[in-house]
């Protein structure tokens, strides 16, 4: 692709130098990709005019929120398309308890937006202080309350889109679709028959949570497009605005810090945790304990395999309290070590920081070892959760390679950090082994290999391994129904010919280095994670 130009019209920002570029070469994922192009449209006659000037010459577009996403979506070296500027937003209504908001605004940033009415939008990702919800819509993002509310897609109840063509146009719950927009035409048309007809059930059936594939089960239940289009990362349409459902605000809450003296009774203890109704059940495994310690004032064991953060909710404290006492029972009933009660906010925060706190916790790791998320989005299955922690534990083990286990144990999902040291002559080798055997295990369990990061451009490659041939077909047909011309984040969903997983790791010491000002910004960011910060703005 040759040098680009703006295009005529386009109001926002749109760089083509290397330093522009290189700040938005990478992501919060292992992937390095140097773009052709960077644009920031400052709203959404902005991208529209941005997306004509696509269709009509052929060039791929990467949409983009702030860049926290792990899965490698938001990078790729054709145009970024920097959604950060659609920050508009009207007051919630009480009265019908929605919400819409601009993409670009954060998932947190909504939450006080809401509140200021007395609702809340339960979506509660760990990264929601950057999170946009643009981003948390094309990824399906859930979050550590996912066992109790969900993830995004019941949430939201309608999404402006900008469809491949160029054209507008809210797609809302309930309502009438625009037939009259060619993109919609022809799933009607070519795609949704064979939906319809489909015997397979389209989803990894047992799974809780699933952000992989298109979501074409879910719209087969509804018939509402809204369905469909979360969870597309990016590759169906650009979304501008978003609909919130919200509820009131929540009750009183208590939270429990758990340990074990195995792994095994952690994921045990989970299960029954979320049986007895907790809101969030997160697991942490000893790697992550052991680099805690020293940064959170809760006493860790140093015996501890694992570790259990678990939140109970009520109409009152004492209702919550007692609620969180009977979780208490169940857990030393499952082999706890040690139980730590904290009934108030003050204690609740204490221990609630160590999760919050992944990845500058993986940050301070040996200065040799490079945090890598690899196979870092898995989930099973409730029954077969034990099993997959066991098998992700021997995979890397047989490639002598550490990893740090944490995430959502009550949604049989596991956030899986490869350790590697990329001074040894093999890493990539035996990086891509672990990837293979735990995309094998995942396939064995009946599982997902994303249930709430997306795809990206990392799991795209490996979807026929997880997903049987039908579902893979109708996939591919549903991208061409919605995007004929493939512009719309080529390579996510469906793959290109001869896509591989990582093609390029930003830790590689033999990656193509960027310009060195976006070099120091990139690494700034990644220190302070401040990924919501605009880019641009840095250099």
């Amino acid at each position: 692709m040759g040098p680009l130009t703006a295009p005529a019209g386009f109001r926002g920002a749109f760089r083509t130098d290397a330093a522009a570029c290189g700040v938005y070469s990478e992501s919060a994922g292992i992937g390095r990709i140097i773009p052709c192009a960077v644009a920031v449209p400052l709203d959404a006659d902005d991208v529209v005019t941005l997306v004509r000037w696509a269709y009509a010459n052929g060039i791929p577009l990467i949409p983009r929120g702030s860049g926290s996403s792990m899965g490698n979506g938001a990078v790729g070296e054709w145009v970024i398309v920097d959604l950060g500027q659609l920050r508009t937003y009207a007051p919630a209504n009480a009265s019908t308890a929605r919400m819409i908001c601009g993409t670009g605004i954060e998932r947190d940033r909504a939450e006080q937006i809401a509140n200021q009415a007395a609702l809340s939008f339960p979506v509660d990702p760990s990264s929601g202080a950057f999170a946009t919800l643009g981003g948390m819509v094309a990824c399906n993002s859930a979050g550590a309350r996912s066992v109790r509310f969900g993830a995004t897609r019941a949430w939201i109840t309608g999404l402006e889109c900008i469809f491949a063509d160029g054209t507008r146009a809210w797609i809302r719950r309930g309502a009438a679709l625009p037939t009259e927009l060619p993109t919609v035409e022809r799933f009607l048309r070519d795609v949704a028959p064979r939906v319809l007809a489909s015997t397979d059930p389209l989803a990894h059936v047992g799974v809780r949570k699933e952000s992989s594939g298109y979501a074409l089960a879910a719209w087969r239940d509804s018939r509402d497009l809204v369905d469909l289009l979360v969870g597309s990362e990016g590759t169906l349409a650009l979304f501008v605005n978003v609909e919130l459902r919200l509820i009131p605000m929540r009750g009183a809450t208590a939270s429990l810090f758990v340990t074990f003296d195995t792994l095994e009774a952690a994921v045990v203890a989970a299960g029954e945790a979320t049986r007895l109704g907790a809101t969030a059940v997160e697991l942490l495994d000893k790697t992550f304990l052991d680099i805690a310690r020293s940064a959170t004032p809760i006493t860790i064991p140093e015996s501890a395999e694992g570790a259990l953060l678990i939140e109970a909710e009520g109409d009152s404290e004492r209702g919550a309290a007692d609620h969180m006492r009977q979780m208490a029972e169940a857990c030393r009933a499952a082999g706890a070590a040690s139980v730590l009660e904290a009934p108030d906010g003050p204690m609740e925060s204490q221990i609630w920081a160590i999760r919050h706190a992944a990845s500058p916790t993986l940050s301070r790791l040996h200065p040799y070892l490079s945090s890598m998320q690899v196979v870092e989005d898995g989930a099973v299955p409730p029954a077969q959760f034990p099993a997959y922690v066991r098998g992700v534990r021997a995979a890397f083990a047989a490639q002598r390679m550490q990893c740090v286990i944490f995430g959502h144990a009550g949604d049989a999902h596991a956030h899986v950090n490869a350790l590697v040291d990329v001074r040894e002559a093999d890493w990539r080798g035996r990086l891509a082994a672990v990837l293979a055997d735990v995309t094998a295990l995942i396939a064995r369990l009946g599982g997902t290999l994303s249930a709430e990061h997306g795809d990206g451009r990392l799991r795209t490659p490996l979807l026929a391994q997880v997903w049987n041939a039908e579902s893979v077909a109708l996939f591919a047909a549903t991208k061409l129904a919605f995007d004929p011309t493939g512009i719309l984040n080529p390579g996510v969903k469906v793959p290109l010919a001869g896509q591989e997983p990582f093609p390029a790791i930003k830790y590689d010491p033999d990656a193509a280095p960027i310009a060195p000002e976006a070099r120091v910004a990139l690494d700034a960011v990644s220190r302070s994670q401040r990924w919501a910060q605009h880019r641009l703005g840095l250099l």
